[in-house]
């Protein structure tokens, strides 16, 4: 796992160039140690305590719940065409998209 840099003011006044943000002299060094503080937090994460935890797949005990294929009349074609806002000979038009 690579360790994250430190953000320097640098960084954080180009960031800031970048989001089109003025920033005064003070709120360069706010930020800049923010975003160290974001990151050192973001790093932490990469390494959780796993001892003793199991596995799993889902945080919740579910079960998938299937049904019956069943076979059922559809639309025929007049049915399917009268809601249509276009039709020409037979088929749907819709406007054409480049």
């Amino acid at each position: 796992m690579e360790k994250i840099k430190v953000v320097s003011k640098e960084r954080t006044e180009r960031l800031a160039w970048l989001a089109r943000i003025e920033l005064s002299t003070e709120e360069v060094e706010k930020f800049t140690g923010q975003l160290n503080r974001i990151l050192e937090f973001a790093g932490a994460l990469d390494t959780p305590e796993l001892e003793g935890v199991d596995p799993t797949f889902h945080v919740l005990e579910i079960e998938n719940m299937f049904r019956e294929d069943v076979e059922e009349h559809g639309l025929n074609r007049e049915e399917a065409l009268a809601t249509a806002a276009k039709v020409k000979d037979g088929f749907i038009v819709a406007p054409k998209i480049v």
